[in-house]
């Protein structure tokens, strides 16, 4: 049951976090990217910050200042601000298929940091996935889209994220994890803005709009994908994480007009077969070591 739940919240924050990236790229039309990660950051940290008190858990806690904590903040930063900065200066439809390659990186970090097993062939699928990445992007090619880098930095940025919140305390809850996140979006916002050098701008009412959608399928997407990965096997519902290609590429195509060619829809199947097939030799894996009896190899 455990399990179904965690798929069921999964597809859902998929489906948010696509519609999420439609507004955002629609807003930045008008608003700096830098602006539109503050107010989603403030929003969001006053919603979960005042549910977080009401739900009667305590929002400042000694275990916030955690190691894992302060790591999967760290990543989050990153990741947020590589991948608004990537749906916003090129093809949301292409800087998603990039995106896939996270749950293969967050298997790279996980045998690095944590010192899970990973065996000869997901090394292998690893590889061949982020082969699946460089069809996508190829570099030196004239198809080329500088851009579409800062997929990458949200692929690293949000896998270290991924990682660390398998190791978090346990003590601390899924509503104060999330306040955190968004304190962290907005301060990513604000040292974008600085960094960029972009003007606050003033809002039309259509922006306001897109930027208060954005925030409402955010904050359902984001409460959903950390409560998954606190109730669900990883094994089992992961794989369902590829749905946000399917939401992204039927976006893109019906706002934006976009038509990736033949090799980024190549480079996607690589990248997706390659996760599934380490996600199934992840969890064959799992098994093994539960059936094995102890004190036996």
């Amino acid at each position: 049951m455990d399990n179904l739940r965690g798929i069921v919240l999964l597809v859902f924050a998929m489906a948010c976090f696509a519609i999420e990236d439609l507004f955002i790229k629609t807003a930045s039309a008008e608003v700096p990217s830098g602006q539109i990660l503050a107010l989603l950051g403030v929003g969001g940290t006053i919603f979960f910050g005042v549910w977080t008190v009401a739900s009667g858990q305590r929002l400042f806690q000694p275990a916030a200042l955690h190691r894992t904590v302060i790591l999967r903040n760290l990543g989050e930063m990153i990741g947020t601000i590589s991948f608004v900065t990537a749906i916003t200066t090129s093809a949301l439809s292409t800087s998603t298929a990039i995106f896939q390659a996270a749950p293969l990186a967050t298997t790279l970090a996980a045998a690095v940091f944590l010192k899970e097993p990973v065996g000869w062939r997901r090394w292998s699928a690893i590889v061949v996935g982020f082969i699946g990445v460089m069809l996508i992007i190829r570099p030196g090619s004239q198809a080329f889209e500088p851009a579409s880098l800062f997929a990458l930095g949200a692929v690293i940025g949000l896998a270290g994220r991924d990682v660390a919140t398998r190791v978090l305390p346990k003590e601390v809850s899924t509503l104060a994890i999330s306040c955190y996140a968004f304190a962290v979006v907005a301060i990513a916002g604000v040292f974008l803005q600085v960094v960029a050098d972009q003007p606050i701008t003033s809002m039309s009412a259509a922006s306001w709009r897109d930027v208060g959608l954005a925030l409402l399928f955010s904050l359902g997407g984001y409460y959903s994908l950390t409560a998954a990965m606190r109730i669900g096997e990883m094994g089992v519902i992961m794989p369902f994480r590829y749905t946000r290609l399917i939401f992204a590429m039927i976006i893109g195509l019906t706002f934006f007009n976009e038509r990736p060619d033949a090799l980024t829809y190549v480079g996607a199947a690589i990248i997706i077969t390659s996760g599934l097939y380490t996600l199934f030799r992840e969890r064959k894996q799992r098994l093994r070591r539960l059936s094995t009896p102890s004190g036996t190899r």
